[in-house]
């Protein structure tokens, strides 16, 4: 008998920024955990075909995939959690949907039909939901859970609840279950709980056909039985399946909170399924150790959103994992790289056990980044740059070590002496900014001996990549003459992908994104190595203060 696959659809009601992205992972991961073959779905409702041209301070951060696609941040959180590797079919947007439909219509695949969003639009979502079922060969999955961006009730949305209450229909209720993450606020001039936004977002749902069956259950607190069977009368929900969603230290506590009220017992139950208890081991040790730290960091980041946490939201939890790693809870120290242009990176900076400058682009805030580097770099103060931070770290270094006064990046200023970071020669000419930069993962090869090759136990490597300018090629005798180890080379040799300064304690510029591709229970080894370090110098920097500083490096003058 063929297996058919099931599906669970995750809504969100009365306000974004709920956490259904985690909440999807998190049921995820639970019946991953039972030996079930689970793919997670994004379903987006903006116009854009993908977030790639869009603000952080909108979107927050765009994650890249092996594939090159730019995606929402929410896939990180499912690759995070279920430790998979996603594609571009993972993450539909109405901008794909509409982009594939008007297309069609310009080549006259629909045969002079009015083309209208039902049945047309509808249709093609459903098709790109049912794709994931199954991939080339691979036996079909054992479930889909698919995430519907946005709040009920907004109009662009409205297409994708459509077109789930059809396959509600077609799949039948055996095959098929939706799940709504709702807000239940807790009202402190009351000293009490609020059900009525919970009603009122079910009751738009179910005006458009949909009657959920669980329901996830927002709150700054646990809620109590008497609150959910209230919410269960109000909404023709079971009070079993009336959730407590409360705010956790850390989303790592999710699954185990959902497990502890035997969410996962009753999806299986729903679906038919006769699974065994889920393997949470590892994963449970993993949250123990984020709870009881031995040691305690700060590693600054200086970057341009640094107001915007979601804009860095791999990078927040790549430093979680690595600190379990090394059980240290790791403070991130958020800074303006215009604030240390302006106050300098002494000021801001002195107290700090490591130093992230993370990706990004434009000029503003790089004189910041370049300082903080040098602070750090004559300071010997453990230090990670990535992707942008790489660059900004060989400018400081041509600047300071190699005497190029002028040393900059083509990408700011066009008219430069000395451009040591410059525009990739497939990029010349390019015009469109969607989906044009370097996108997805690349091969390196690491020299051996270098601190990368440590960390990653291995000569050949694969990241993730999102930029369009690099080392200028022009420049790499002079920067290695001074010291600076260019440690990692694409399998060509053409381009530079990692710059290490070997006689210093720690200090590592990549061009790729090693955040992209970090697990809770399998730290990235950049970052795990990175906050190894940075403990060791925790600790170093008040028992030998006088190994902290890195003697100043020659400048040779002649190259300006």
């Amino acid at each position: 008998m063929t297996k058919r696959t099931k599906f669970i659809f995750v809504t969100g009601g009365v306000v974004s920024a709920l956490g259904k992205g985690i909440a999807a992972s998190s049921i995820g991961l639970l019946l991953q955990r039972r030996g079930l073959k689970v793919r997670n779905l994004k379903l987006d409702p903006y116009l854009n075909v993908d977030p790639g041209t869009m603000n952080p301070f909108q979107h927050g951060e765009v994650f890249v995939l092996d594939d090159g696609s730019e995606t929402d941040l929410d896939l990180g959180h499912y690759e995070r959690f279920l430790d998979q590797s996603l594609t571009k079919q993972n993450n539909v947007t109405t901008g794909q949907v509409y982009h594939t439909i008007i297309t069609r219509e310009r080549r006259g695949d629909y045969l002079g039909a009015t083309v209208q969003v039902i049945p047309h639009v509808t249709e093609e979502i459903k098709s790109r939901i049912k794709k994931l079922e199954r991939i080339g060969d691979e036996e079909p999955c054992d479930v889909i859970i698919a995430e519907i961006g946005g709040t009920v009730g907004d109009i662009e949305s409205l297409p994708f609840l459509e077109a789930i209450r059809q396959m509600g229909q077609e799949e039948g209720p055996q095959n098929t279950m939706f799940v709504h993450v709702t807000l239940v606020p807790y009202i402190e001039t009351a000293g009490e709980f609020k059900t009525k936004p919970t009603q009122h977002s079910v009751r738009e749902l179910r005006a458009i056909g949909i009657q959920p069956n669980m329901l996830l259950c927002r709150s700054i607190k646990p809620i109590s039985d008497s609150l959910r069977q209230k919410i269960s009368l109000f909404c023709s929900v079971p009070t079993k399946s009336v959730i407590s969603a409360k705010n956790v230290s850390t989303i790592y506590d999710v699954p185990l909170e959902f497990h502890t009220q035997e969410l996962d017992d009753i999806i299986c139950n729903h679906f038919g399924w006769d699974t065994g208890e889920p393997n949470l081991k590892d994963w449970t040790e993993m949250v123990e150790k984020i709870h009881q730290p031995r040691h305690r960091l700060k590693i600054g980041i200086c970057g341009k959103y640094v107001n915007l946490k979601d804009a860095y939201k791999s990078i927040i939890e790549a430093f979680v994992h690595a600190g379990v790693h090394s059980e240290a809870e790791v403070d991130l120290i958020w800074t303006s790289s215009e604030d240390i242009k302006q106050h300098g990176a002494e000021k801001l900076l002195h107290d700090i056990d490591g130093l992230l400058i993370p990706g990004g682009s434009g000029e503003r805030g790089v004189e910041g980044k370049i300082e903080s580097i040098r602070y750090v770099r004559e300071k010997n103060i453990p230090f990670l740059g990535i992707c942008l931070g790489m660059q900004c770290a060989v400018i400081e270094y041509a600047r300071n070590v190699c005497g190029l006064k002028d040393a900059h990046s083509y990408e700011f200023y066009r008219d430069l002496k000395h451009a040591v970071i410059h525009l990739m020669a497939d990029q010349e000419g390019v015009t469109e900014l969607g989906g044009t930069m370097r996108l997805g993962a690349y091969p390196c090869v690491l020299a051996e001996g270098s601190r990368s090759a440590v960390a990653y136990g291995k000569e050949e490597i694969s990241e993730r990549h999102r930029h369009r300018y690099e080392v200028n090629n022009a420049y790499r005798e002079m920067l290695l003459e001074a010291g600076l180890n260019l440690c990692g080379l694409s399998p060509d040799e053409r381009l530079v992908e990692i710059v290490e300064v070997p006689s210093h304690r720690w200090f590592v510029g990549v061009q790729f994104h090693p955040e992209l591709k970090s697990r809770p229970t399998k730290p990235h080894p950049l970052f795990r190595d990175f906050v190894k370090a940075a403990v060791e110098y925790h600790y170093d920097k008040d028992t030998n203060p006088s190994d902290n500083e890195s003697a100043p490096l020659n400048v040779s003058e002649s190259n300006g």
